[in-house]
């Protein structure tokens, strides 16, 4: 249980309690992370749409790191950068032609990208196999039935001919999940659509619309809080949530937890390790259901 880590920017900048109670859980799971800290921003988004061959270069030399250190998997906790680095690791390792040039750009700086590398976000890590047995087994604080709404969103299920880990209109990792800590998923329609974001740096009422609605269905279907595997999207449902109250008209009040806080939960870490009080919607009546 040796896996690259590239943790991307968000998790290190706006959510930083996404990436401490990434390493809470890791450590009480007996996973060990192997940060790759030279790696750089994989580039999705403004870079990506400037320069497609520049931020593969970026994104390769990840993989690169990772395969100097005997590392075939890099875990991400980001969708963005799942969303991102899937597509453009098939591309590299179907394109040989492609994956010269790019070489060539990392030659410079000793690097080379072999194509031996998966990439895979936490989620999918803890839902699979041996992983969720284990995760089963070092349940400390049941979530006795607490009723959970995943919310995936967009990136991390998409493009399929890329990720392809599973349907992105009926995706169940994080039931799995939920169901290992003795939690309930619920079921609701929003759960795979966008959260708004980044749309909300354009069109901010619509982006509202787009995450109040959301929020709402998830409270509709008697949902106490929303766990999201994306930072981004955390950012959208927690920080926008009382402007999202305003746009659609009704009361949310609506705790938004990132997974590995919401596992590190269940392992039996504080809330207060694992960051809680840090996000705008306060989390206590997630925290007071579970005893944590």
């Amino acid at each position: 249980m040796r896996y690259a880590f590239f943790p991307g920017c968000v998790a290190k900048g706006t959510c930083p309690e996404l990436y401490q109670s990434t390493y809470k859980v890791a450590e009480k799971l007996g996973m060990e992370l192997v940060e790759l800290t030279e790696a750089t921003c994989c580039g999705a988004g403004v870079m990506q749409a400037k320069n497609t061959e520049l931020t593969d270069a970026y994104t390769a030399r990840t993989f690169a790191l990772a395969e100097e250190k005997g590392l075939d998997t890099v875990v991400t906790i980001c969708s963005t950068c799942q969303g991102y680095m899937d597509p453009a690791n098939k591309t590299l390792k179907e394109d040989s032609e492609h994956l010269a040039r790019i070489n060539s750009h990392l030659s410079d700086g000793g690097h080379q990208y072999k194509g031996g590398v998966q990439v895979k976000h936490l989620m999918w890590v803890l839902s699979e196999g041996q992983e969720l047995e284990n995760l089963k087994g070092k349940v400390q604080k049941n979530l006795n039935g607490l009723k959970v709404a995943p919310f995936y969103g967009c990136q991390i299920l998409r493009p399929t001919y890329a990720l392809g880990y599973e349907d992105p209109e009926k995706p169940s990792s994080m039931e799995r999940i939920i169901a290992a800590l003795g939690g309930q998923a619920v079921d609701y329609r929003c759960k795979t659509r966008c959260c708004g974001f980044p749309i909300i740096l354009e069109n901010e009422k619509a982006a509202l619309r787009m995450t109040g609605r959301s929020l709402l269905d998830a409270k509709e279907n008697d949902a106490q809080c929303v766990v999201t595997p994306c930072p981004l999207c955390h950012l959208n449902l927690d920080i926008y949530q009382k402007k999202a109250e305003k746009e659609i008209g009704a009361k949310l009040n609506m705790p938004v937890l990132h997974l590995s806080q919401l596992v590190g939960l269940a392992l039996g870490i504080s809330a207060k390790e694992l960051q809680l009080p840090k996000h705008f919607v306060s989390s206590s009546q997630v925290v007071s259901a579970v005893g944590a």
